[in-house]
């Protein structure tokens, strides 16, 4: 409906649609909050893998919407976790692989310099968890649509696209990363109390602007 009010004054003929593909890189801390305590995260960097594909329908050379499909690799370190089983502290390295879905809109010029921003939806479908003592790796977890976090990550983003392919974006979820309710073998809650909301600034590469771009304008 949204999509449909903003085509209505708009002649067809006058939209331009075109699919875009490109490549993010992130740099990602969190809001972490330790039963009612506020702790910092470790700056996180991944290059890979994020990757997105976008639809775009620019309705004037000022104004475009776009919706797609993303591989996202999302995460944080926490160096103070405390393991409720025997009090002992550790650093973690939480992460996932999510699909998502995100919505937005464009505004500036759209052959130059423009902002843009919106909203996106992601599903977890690879989590993986690290476990550091004294800078020693000594466990690590992995588990599909787990139950450790919460499957359904969301929230808003905002950018600006520079001249040429690249980018820079900020985003923030609003969903917490960790399923605070979930019970290990043990009997356990580990992430009991433990709230953390990941956000993040990327650097992005021809995600609006790909390869055919520069091609076409020679």
């Amino acid at each position: 409906m949204v999509i449909l009010a903003l085509y209505s004054g708009t002649s067809f003929s006058q939209v331009k649609t075109y699919t875009t593909t490109g490549l993010e890189v992130i740099f990602s801390l969190a809001d972490i909050n330790d039963n009612g305590t506020d702790q910092s995260a470790i700056l996180r960097f991944e290059p890979v893998i994020n990757i997105e594909t976008m639809y775009n329908a620019d309705m004037s050379s000022k104004f475009g919407v776009f919706s797609g499909l993303a591989i996202r690799n999302v995460g944080y370190i926490y160096g103070n976790y405390t393991d409720p089983s025997n009090e002992a502290t550790y650093k973690k390295k939480f992460r996932s692989y999510n699909i998502g879905v995100p919505v937005g809109i464009k505004i500036g010029n759209l052959d130059k310099l423009f902002l843009y921003g919106g909203y996106e939806v992601e599903l977890a479908w690879l989590y993986k968890e690290r476990t550091y003592e004294g800078g020693d790796k000594i466990g690590k977890i992995t588990g599909w649509f787990s139950d450790r976090q919460n499957l359904f990550q969301h929230g808003p983003f905002i950018g600006i696209q520079f001249p040429y392919g690249t980018n820079i974006k900020f985003k923030y979820y609003l969903s917490e990363f960790h399923n605070q309710a979930y019970v290990n073998s043990n009997g356990d809650k580990p992430y009991e109390g433990l709230k953390s909301n990941i956000f993040y600034f990327s650097l992005n590469m021809m995600i609006f602007r790909n390869l055919d771009f520069y091609m076409n304008e020679q």
